[in-house]
């Protein structure tokens, strides 16, 4: 009889956190490596997997300083060459949560800090960041929209040249 009772007031004290526990779909679970696969190649300058990340059809984008939403893009990984040329700085993710909110689509938020710039003239750098994956043609997840808004509660975006190339 005490093992039974054992087994019974296992089973309460467990249920609680079945029910309630943070299960992610496959969807998001690939989303949320992706985020850190994007932002690996973005700190090291791995131009060309950068660009691979975005969506085939374009990318849509706002920056965290202020500046008007940028039109539908595609960027190559020349394109994202000559955008970052002399980056030294180095973005780290924090507290990414992600939402298969349709078949094929996943919502992310997440906060970025670190530093911006080049050598010799880095600034520090916090942001939130939200993302929307599409899961493409050919079954890779990419990203379709990002958008960057200011954390006051340090530095945000650093204007750069290559902001104002629309």
């Amino acid at each position: 009889m005490t093992t039974v009772m054992h087994r019974i007031i296992l089973l309460m004290l467990l249920s609680p956190a079945l029910v309630f526990a943070d299960v992610n779909s496959p969807a998001e679970a690939t989303v949320v490596a992706a985020i850190e696969t994007y932002w690996d190649a973005r700190n090291s300058n791995d131009h060309k997997t950068v660009a691979a990340m975005e969506s085939e059809t374009g990318m849509m984008g706002t920056n965290s300083d202020g500046s008007f939403h940028k039109p539908i893009a595609r960027a190559s990984a020349e394109d994202w060459k000559r955008n970052m040329a002399g980056n030294k700085g180095s973005v780290r993710v924090f507290y990414t949560e992600a939402t298969e909110i349709s078949e094929g689509v996943v919502y992310a938020r997440y906060y970025g800090e670190g530093v911006v710039g080049k050598e010799g003239d880095l600034s520090p750098y916090r942001t939130r960041i939200t993302n929307v994956w599409v899961k493409e043609s050919d079954g890779e997840w990419r990203i379709k929209a990002m958008h960057f808004s200011a954390a006051n509660f340090g530095g945000t975006h650093k204007t750069q040249r290559s902001d104002f190339d629309d």
